[in-house]
């Protein structure tokens, strides 16, 4: 399991954020600077700032909006992975689109929140994405999740999925935190954490973003 290690010189997490309304900006950094170890270091109205501003901030995370003036927050999230490859990006955004959601994962959005999502829970998104997760809302994860189960029962090359790592994934499905997920099943954060690693290797990919795009293309692949 990756330590999840702070920055360097402060104690905070730094986090840049891309969202071209000012007063949802405004509202989020808030938001992310209420947090007693994240701050805000960098806010952009469209995807050419976030392109000349978050490389040279070298934020810890980027939170990103899909609807930017110009250039699209899929774009974007595509351009800043070249750059940054190792920064993860969560897609942000009022948007529940099927075809934007798969977009945005094919781009390399590490995740992907509803902007309803609750500070809490925004907060445990970080945390869980600069751990190496993929953090989506539940009604996102719940269509991911289905894309996993379809995938177990695909004779085309792809391992099936023991029951044991169907039932993680149905609760994860749920919304479930993997510690909600552990204490559910009884197990602990680690054992959670392995059986959803071997669902990776069953299906040679390494991320959940990964293995619901190889399904997507799979199944449809004129989807995107």
């Amino acid at each position: 399991m990756d330590t999840l290690v702070k920055h360097p010189v402060t104690t905070f997490f730094h986090v840049a954020l891309v969202e071209d309304q000012d007063e949802i900006c405004k509202s989020w950094s808030r938001i992310i600077n209420s947090f007693a170890d994240f701050k805000c270091v960098c806010t952009c109205s469209s995807g050419e700032e976030a392109l000349q501003l978050v490389p040279a901030a070298r934020p810890d995370a980027v939170l990103m909006d899909i609807r930017l003036p110009g250039m699209s927050g899929i774009e974007c999230t595509a351009k800043l992975k070249e750059l940054l490859p190792r920064t993860p990006v969560i897609i942000l955004t009022a948007l529940d689109d099927d075809k934007l959601i798969f977009c945005a994962l094919e781009a390399g959005a590490d995740g992907y929140l509803l902007k309803r999502t609750k500070p809490a829970d925004l907060r445990s998104a970080l945390i869980d994405v600069l751990e190496g997760g993929a953090p989506m809302t539940s009604a996102i994860a719940r269509r991911v999740v289905r894309s996993f189960r379809k995938t177990s029962g695909d004779q085309q090359g792809t391992a099936s999925l023991s029951p044991r790592e169907v039932e993680v994934l149905e609760l994860l499905s749920r919304g479930l935190s993997n510690k909600e997920i552990a204490d559910q099943l009884q197990l602990s954060v680690e054992t959670v954490r392995s059986y959803l690693k071997n669902v990776y290797e069953k299906l040679h990919v390494r991320s959940r973003t990964e293995a619901a795009m190889q399904y997507t293309s799979s199944k449809h692949p004129n989807s995107l």
